[in-house]
């Protein structure tokens, strides 16, 4: 378990103690927000709240990937197991989905950053789905960030997904199954085109991945805290890249 970072400085601001190599930013980070319900359990009160506060954490750590050059941030926001949570909170969550990219999309898009979406988001309420599409198409031509959020996600449904799509390729001629390959594969998922991620941050204590990015993470590096995702700051953003600028990634050669 990786101590977790606490600092007084302000965000933006990187600690005396992380000095981080700009030339080794990641070029993809991955989080899985987690904690949100025991963090508003610790305070006595509703999941939903927590939910709300977990949103408001977005903010800064958007900026400051943006700021830092990340070329991709993929957020788990919903997974395909999260319907299974009591109705009243889904419909928070989805709510919530809505006035996110209402209130930040001005400022997403001022600081050139591309708003897009992974999952099956066809399964979503359908103003979630109007808004997620307003959002890409106003900003699919910046050239900073992209934002991912996973809604609806599954690493496992997005494996079937592709293969069903190299199945039909096949089916139609597209392509001979001789042809197909790990590139083929990774064509087909829903982040085609992106860089695997570079670093999965998982706060709240859990040791698991959550049907999270299962083919991209091949190589991707982890880091643990147990820090609840509203109390996640830029300070614990720096530690985890400081961090993973700290390990000698091999991808299985000898250097």
């Amino acid at each position: 378990m990786f101590k977790i970072f606490q600092s007084k400085n302000k965000p933006g601001v990187i600690p005396e103690e992380i000095k981080l190599d700009y030339q080794r930013i990641p070029k993809h980070i991955a989080i899985i927000m987690d904690g949100n319900g025991r963090w508003a359990k610790e305070r006595n009160l509703p999941r939903t709240m927590g939910h709300k506060a977990g949103v408001e954490t977005i903010r800064p750590i958007v900026k400051e990937c943006s700021r830092l050059g990340v070329k991709c941030l993929t957020l788990y926001a919903f997974s395909t197991e999260n319907w299974k949570r009591p109705q009243d909170e889904v419909e928070a969550i989805m709510n919530l989905l809505v006035q996110y990219l209402a209130k930040e999309f001005d400022e997403l898009n001022k600081n050139n950053v591309v708003i897009n979406s992974i999952g099956d988001i066809g399964k979503l309420p359908e103003q979630c789905r109007i808004e997620l599409g307003k959002a890409y198409e106003k900003t699919k031509n910046n050239t900073g960030l992209t934002l991912n959020l996973a809604l609806n996600y599954g690493g496992r449904d997005e494996l079937l997904h592709a293969f069903k799509g190299i199945i039909k390729d096949i089916n139609e001629g597209k392509i001979s199954e001789s042809e197909v390959d790990e590139q083929t594969i990774a064509d087909h998922l829903f982040t085609a085109g992106m860089p695997d991620p570079d670093i999965i941050i998982r706060p709240s204590g859990e040791l698991r991945l959550s049907n999270f990015l299962l083919w991209q993470c091949a190589y991707s590096e982890f880091w643990f805290s147990d820090i609840k995702w509203p109390d996640f700051k830029t300070d614990d953003l720096h530690r985890a890249i400081y961090d993973y600028q700290m390990r000698d990634r091999r991808f299985g050669k000898v250097k």
